[in-house]
């Protein structure tokens, strides 16, 4: 039939994309980045060695105990809440969840597994590994009766940014136009910005980039007002840095490669590195007490993955070098160990977490 669609090719997102912007002028990057990531996590599950990246979870099951541990120690010198939710945000195929829920056993916290995860592949993944577990789009639907004991690793690094460019006419947001090499091309708008760069920034050279998560930042503000009411502690496990800075951090990633953020949009990882400042900022607004950020490889020295390492190589002698090999990826300075970063953040009754150090801690709990 005329105008059934019956036969119709279904258009690429490169090809969708290309047209919104022919239509309507160039959008930002912001609204790029999420379409692409959208697409990009809807359709295929992206871990592992033959997917495009591997995260700390599929290197080693010590990363998951710990984490697991170091939650399940807030919740015993916190008052043992037998309500309380284990929680995570993009939990990838549900590995650091299963390692930290088998660890979390061991001192018989049994709490029920709330997962926010949009990637019906993914999904898929999670709902094998963890057959009990309940699914969220978004935070607003988690219990808000009980307290969350919260783990995200590497959530926030795939969120929108916006970025700021540094122009002859002054701050000009970085918008995504139709390119002459590739598909799509990064280019200054007209719409200034200048005040949403920090003060002591804004005289730096033409060309200086600045990026900002309001995304990350209100993610965190609603997540900081649940624990704020309901009690709980969050982890969060991301690469970074602390800021205000300038610079252009966002990247991707193929076959664990490094690609074009703006050529073949939807079959590549988009991520920018963390402001951790940001988000701790944004949980202290809302009235919880912030920890960190520390470096991962000094976390967990801190919680024990020597001890953990040991004592995986004495029951399975045959793989002691695949587990010093998997030690010294995630603690490393030249591997994971420095680059990716702990922040926790805290209701004010609770105990604060182990493996931050007093050095990590300000007169009230906050970071120094």
């Amino acid at each position: 039939m005329p105008g059934s669609g019956f036969g119709r090719r279904q258009l690429s997102l490169v090809e969708r994309l290309a047209r919104t912007i022919a239509a309507g002028g160039p959008m930002t990057l912001a609204q790029y980045m999420a379409q692409v990531n959208a697409h990009y996590y809807a359709t295929r599950d992206p871990l592992g060695t033959a997917g495009d990246f591997t995260t700390a979870p599929e290197i080693s099951q010590m990363f998951g105990e710990l984490i697991g541990l170091a939650l399940a120690d807030v919740w015993m010198r916190s008052g043992r809440s037998q309500q309380a939710c284990y929680v995570e945000l993009g939990p990838g195929r549900g590995t650091l969840a299963a390692d930290a829920l088998r660890a979390m056993e061991k001192v018989e916290l049994h709490p029920p597994v709330h997962l926010v995860e949009t990637s019906p592949v993914l999904r898929g993944r999670q709902q094998a590994l963890l057959p009990h577990a309940r699914f969220h789009d978004d935070i607003d639907s988690l219990p808000a009766d009980r307290p969350l004991l919260v783990v995200g690793n590497e959530f926030f690094d795939a969120l929108p940014i916006q970025q700021s460019i540094r122009t002859a006419e002054g701050w000009r947001e970085m918008m995504v136009g139709l390119g002459e090499d590739r598909p799509f091309a990064p280019m200054a708008g007209e719409r200034p910005v200048d005040a949403r760069v920090p003060q002591p920034l804004r005289d730096a050279p033409e060309g200086s980039i600045h990026e900002s998560a309001p995304a990350g930042a209100a993610i965190m503000m609603g997540l900081a007002r649940r624990l704020l009411r309901q009690g709980g502690i969050a982890l969060f496990i991301d690469y970074g840095y602390e800021g205000p800075a300038l610079g252009d951090t966002l990247q991707a990633v193929r076959g664990h490669r490094f690609a074009d953020p703006f050529a073949d949009a939807g079959d590549n990882d988009l991520t920018a590195h963390v402001d951790f400042t940001l988000i701790g900022n944004a949980a202290r607004q809302e009235g919880l007490k912030v920890c960190g950020p520390v470096g991962q490889g000094e976390f967990l020295a801190r919680l024990g993955i020597d001890a953990r390492a040991q004592m995986l190589a004495r029951s399975a002698p045959d793989k002691v070098e695949e587990i010093e090999a998997a030690r010294r990826r995630l603690v490393d300075a030249d591997q994971m160990g420095t680059l990716f970063k702990v922040i926790a953040v805290v209701h004010p009754d609770w105990a604060l977490p182990e493996g931050f150090g007093p050095e990590g801690f300000g007169p009230e709990g906050e970071a120094a």
